[in-house]
């Protein structure tokens, strides 16, 4: 993935009013390492498309007098960047420097001189001292992507050997007094463009960024910048958007994030922090889309539990049931009525949801009566982890209260149904809810991006995940 894999993550600015985020990354002086031992590839093969033009000209060279010389076909065939550096600048952003490079070049030489002899051959010529520094610029495209680009380049040569094949040795004296200069500058006049043709290459590999990230049918995350990053001696630090929205339809939530802050940790090469608000716009998008209901019918109850979705199990505890609708099968509605709510305190995930029960007798016909509706308020612990990319979770009830809403059946106590409805939360409920939490959503990723010895800590009103990174690809 060659440079993006750091630039990338430098790069997500796009131009947007400023606001909390609801996640924030810090991307490490690791991090840049990492990137920066990639990277040099990229540079690496794009300085040996230099192409060298031909050298011509006359000049008087000692003992011989005037020479016709031309230098052509020259090509690089070794280029060697033993030493760069990516260096963090402090509020302005990101510098690379390569030192102590070296080029080979290979090509034929020919001259005529005492107007009637002439001669040719091969030369190698050996550049070493080569230097290269280099800022990287970042803005937004229209589309709110990054966009990088090379400024304030500099390129310097500090001398060059040649090795002539055939030929006399005042060959030399013609390269040292006449060609070297000219030649190092026209490798100069090259090197910045390459080096900013290999950054500019980046720019298809950042268009891969999940700015916009799907989750299913009914959700997607945007990860866009909320406002430029904060680039420290350590670490740049980024604010992102970090909030779901239903589907074609981006519409707030009645509440805002929180001013949250990641903790000064350098081990691993990259830091998310993913807030309590963030979560709890899941929880306003999916119940806005009506996607937090479930019917549930007898066929979904364990075969060996004595319980069972019928008018005979119910009417043992509510007469009425059995005797105004007897034989019967039943069908249960849950469904959330508010928006839940998450909150994250010091290794410690907890759901409040409030919703309703509607319990149903299914008549012969396959219509559906109801029998009651009771109000809902659970407490779920939530165990949150990363599977590759994606932030997933699984829960497990905690508690359950139930108060009795509308009845059509007649009084009756509905504490006598608690044992019925925790296990339908636990054995029916909850399990449908974990295969979809296990498929997790999108963490902010780059193409091929691979996570490595993730950790993920549970803070006060936010998680935290570190993590290396491996691209692959």
């Amino acid at each position: 993935m060659l440079l993006c894999c750091w630039l990338a993550l430098v790069a997500l600015i796009p131009t947007t009013s400023s606001t909390n985020p609801g996640v924030k990354v810090k991307l490490t002086e690791k991090g840049l390492e990492y990137g920066r031992q990639l990277g040099m590839t990229s540079i690496q093969q794009k300085l040996k498309t230099i192409k060298v033009p031909d050298f011509s000209g006359k000049q008087t060279v000692s003992p011989i007098g005037k020479v016709q010389y031309s230098l052509s076909n020259m090509h690089i065939v070794n280029v060697g960047l033993p030493k760069s550096t990516v260096d963090l600048v402090p509020g302005t952003g990101v510098r690379l420097s390569i030192g102590n490079a070296f080029l080979s070049l290979h090509g034929n030489w020919r001259v005529k001189y005492l107007r009637i002899i002439k001669d040719s051959g091969s030369f190698d010529l050996n550049v070493n001292g080569l230097t290269i520094t280099t800022a990287i610029a970042i803005k937004s495209d229209e589309t709110g992507r990054p966009l990088v680009s090379s400024v304030n380049c500099a390129a310097t040569v500090s001398s060059a050997k040649i090795k002539f094949h055939g030929g006399a040795s005042w060959l030399y004296n013609l390269f040292s007094k006449f060609i070297d200069k000219a030649l190092r500058n026209a490798l100069q006049k090259q090197i910045c463009p390459l080096v900013a043709d290999a950054v500019s290459d980046l720019n298809p590999h950042l268009k891969t960024l999940n700015v916009v990230a799907r989750v299913d049918q009914y959700a997607e995350i945007e990860y866009s910048m909320v406002s430029s990053p904060t680039v420290s001696k350590t670490s740049i630090d980024f604010s992102l958007k970090g909030e779901f929205y239903n589907i074609g339809k981006h519409q707030e939530p009645p509440f805002s994030p929180a001013v949250f802050s990641l903790p000064p940790q350098i081990s691993n090469m990259l830091y998310i922090g993913v807030s309590a608000f963030t979560t709890n716009s899941a929880g306003f998008v999916y119940n806005k889309a009506g996607a937090l209901s479930l019917y549930i019918t007898d066929d979904m109850i364990p075969q060996g539990s004595p319980i069972r979705l019928n008018t005979r199990t119910f009417g043992a505890f509510i007469p009425q049931i059995a005797k105004s609708f007897p034989g019967l099968m039943m069908k249960l509605l849950v469904k959330t009525v508010k928006n839940p709510i998450i909150t994250f305190q010091p290794n410690n995930v907890t759901v409040q949801a409030s919703g309703t029960v509607t319990a149903y007798a299914i008549q012969p016909n396959a219509t559906l009566t109801p029998l009651f509706i009771l109000n809902l308020e659970t407490s779920v612990s939530a165990r949150v982890f990363v599977s590759g990319t994606r932030l997933a979770g699984a829960v497990s009830l905690n508690k359950m209260d139930l108060t009795l809403g509308t009845s059509y059946v007649g009084q009756f106590q509905v504490r006598s149904l608690d044992s019925i409805f925790q296990m339908v939360l636990k054995l029916v409920v909850i399990p449908k809810l974990n295969v979809q939490l296990a498929k997790g959503y999108p963490l902010p990723t780059l193409g091929k991006m691979k996570l490595v010895n993730t950790q993920l800590q549970v803070l006060k009103d936010y998680m935290l995940i570190g993590t290396d990174v491996q691209f692959t690809g």
